[in-house]
């Protein structure tokens, strides 16, 4: 995060250099069972809650929300995939393709989605970089470059277990919040059932989130998808929006189905119950030794708790929230308002008109001299001829 905020403050104030960072607390009125765990605003990135959310582990088919938001950004939706037979012979849940079958990339990116078919993940990989090394160098760099998380390496699209296929609830967050941005991505994220047809199967593909399709009723709940393989356990990503606010919510490592589920449901209920959208005026001015700091030219939208905070300016520029515990909530980096520079444009122009000035004496000086050398010379002929 302090990466983005470096990299953030290095554009220019005019075009809104600001980013959100937060602060979470461990939040003392539930208990999260699960081994790691993070709420953050969808939107702003503010880290409402966090559980061991710089911890690796296994995200087993979360990878999947990683490779969709890759196939989307550098693949053609509309580009034909021929299935190969590695990708009907991957492991674990499939969209049964058959070897030599041609599938547009979108379908397969929602068979991925949607039911989480593994053999669908594979084919794309296959398809997008012509090999599963390939693939994991170019889904690495991307993740790196693009999405900005630091501790995350996949070793292949499906999130099948590798010993060096990790990453972050935090940065699942950042990864899942980021692919949110695309509409293609957020539709398939949200979808509930999908008429799949296929060469060897005909069916309606169902969301495995028990949420999203209505099984654990959570009527806010916009998206989810859902993991599991032995070594990560269960693993679970959900999104939710009330009153203008959406939050995502990344549970990993739970023991049981069950116990994800619950999780997510507390996680959520907090989110919702204890925090709010505010928004800071590009018109407000904030001062702190005779410095003076705005947003920039755009309004800024916050998550701050639903009790009374208190805002304090630092002399760099951070507008900091704090509750009435005065625990740092979320700060924002402002921009500060440069001072108009007086440039010596009238000197300059002060001797250009100088120069003009006398400029016009010097040629008239010089033509005169010219005139008087003429007659001088003509006097000095006439006085020859006459000798």
């Amino acid at each position: 995060m302090r990466k983005s905020i470096i990299f953030l403050l290095s554009i220019i104030y005019f075009c809104t250099p600001i980013i959100h960072k937060a602060y979470a607390n461990e939040v003392s009125t539930f208990n999260i069972q699960s081994e790691a765990a993070i709420l953050v605003d969808s939107e702003t990135g503010a880290v409402l809650y966090e559980k061991n959310a710089d911890q690796r582990m296994y995200p087993a088919s979360l990878t999947k929300i990683a490779t969709a938001i890759y196939a989307i950004e550098n693949g053609d939706l509309d580009d034909l995939v021929t299935v190969s037979e590695d990708a009907t012979t991957t492991g674990g849940t499939s969209v049964f393709l058959e070897e030599g079958e041609q599938v547009p990339l979108k379908k397969l990116i929602q068979g991925m989605l949607i039911n989480s078919g593994n053999d669908a993940a594979t084919a794309i990989a296959e398809h997008l970089d012509g090999s599963m090394e390939k693939y994991e160098k170019h889904l690495n760099q991307y993740l790196l470059k693009k999405v900005k998380v630091n501790d995350t390496h996949f070793t292949n699209p499906h999130g099948l277990f590798e010993q060096n296929h990790y990453t972050t609830a935090g940065d699942l967050a950042k990864i899942t919040n980021y692919a949110l941005k695309n509409e293609m991505f957020r539709k398939t994220f949200g979808t509930k059932e999908l008429e799949w047809k296929g060469k060897s199967w005909d069916t309606t593909l169902i969301t495995h989130h028990l949420m999203l399709k209505g099984e654990i009723p959570y009527d806010s709940v916009t998206g989810g998808k859902t993991g599991y393989v032995p070594e990560s356990k269960f693993t679970l990503a959900t999104t939710a929006k009330q009153d203008g606010m959406e939050l995502t919510a990344i549970v990993l490592r739970g023991t049981t189905d069950k116990e994800v589920y619950n999780d997510t449901e507390k996680l959520l209920d907090y989110g919702f119950d204890q925090f709010k959208h505010s928004y800071i005026s590009h018109s407000d001015v904030f001062e702190s030794e005779n410095k003076t700091f705005t947003t920039g030219l755009n309004d800024v939208m916050v998550t701050i708790p639903k009790t009374p905070v208190q805002k304090t300016l630092t002399p760099d520029g951070q507008l900091q929230f704090t509750n009435d515990q005065g625990e740092l909530i979320q700060s924002v980096i402002l921009v500060e308002k440069q001072k108009k520079q007086s440039h010596p444009k009238s000197v300059v122009q002060n001797e250009n008109k100088t120069m003009g000035y006398y400029g016009k004496y010097a040629t008239l000086i010089l033509i005169l001299a010219a005139l008087m050398i003429s007659v001088r010379k003509f006097k000095k002929r006439k006085r020859v001829k006459a000798t």
